[in-house]
């Protein structure tokens, strides 16, 4: 049994990886969210709990935390100190795995493209958990669409990032979650570009 905690669930891959999570019945969910009315058409089951909280809150953090394998985090606004107290409670609860969604560019590996302060909360996230001895998988996804497709490659920390003008699809970036959670020591310390793959 596998039991993960997403911390930012309403996010938009954070609720695809939720349906792939739902077909996989030795997985349990945690859904941590600042409003859980924004889930009330997904029902609480034993297979998943939803719970209302904030990733600025590290006690809440802390609380929610013993008895998960994994935390999976898809978040936006003040992401350097949602980061911090990510790993503070972690840290605080011996849990070490974690799977981050960022950005593509956050390296400048993206030829070309310079997006200067707008990825500052992406790279100063990314830092904070690098910084840390957790079994982090990075996530930078491409631009993002809505199509029905799996379809996508991966590039390492320190290699050109691959097709960035093309979108990939949120069920891609969903997928790799799900894969990376339920594969033990898949990526663990690894920084991953998700692009599009024909």
């Amino acid at each position: 049994m596998t039991n993960v905690l997403i911390l930012g669930a309403c996010g938009q891959i954070a609720r695809v990886a939720t349906m792939f999570f739902m077909l996989q019945p030795d997985v349990h969910l945690t859904l941590f969210l600042r409003d859980a009315k924004r889930l009330k058409k997904l029902e609480q089951t034993p297979q998943v709990r939803v719970i209302e909280g904030d990733v600025l809150d590290q006690k809440a953090l802390e609380a929610i935390m013993p008895g998960h394998d994994l935390v999976y985090a898809n978040l936006s606004g003040p992401m350097e100190q949602q980061a911090k107290n990510i790993v503070g409670a972690m840290k605080k609860t011996g849990l070490k795995r974690l799977i981050f969604i960022s950005s593509m560019g956050i390296y400048d590996e993206v030829p070309g493209e310079r997006h200067g302060s707008i990825l500052d909360p992406y790279r100063n996230s990314v830092r904070v958990i690098e910084a840390t001895d957790l079994d982090y998988t990075i996530i930078r996804p491409a631009w993002l669409n809505d199509r029905d497709e799996i379809a996508y490659g991966t590039t390492q920390k320190g290699e050109p990032f691959k097709n960035p003008s093309a979108t990939v699809s949120r069920k891609s970036v969903a997928s790799l979650v799900v894969k990376l959670a339920t594969t033990p020591g898949l990526e663990v310390r690894h920084s991953l570009g998700v692009h599009k793959e024909p």
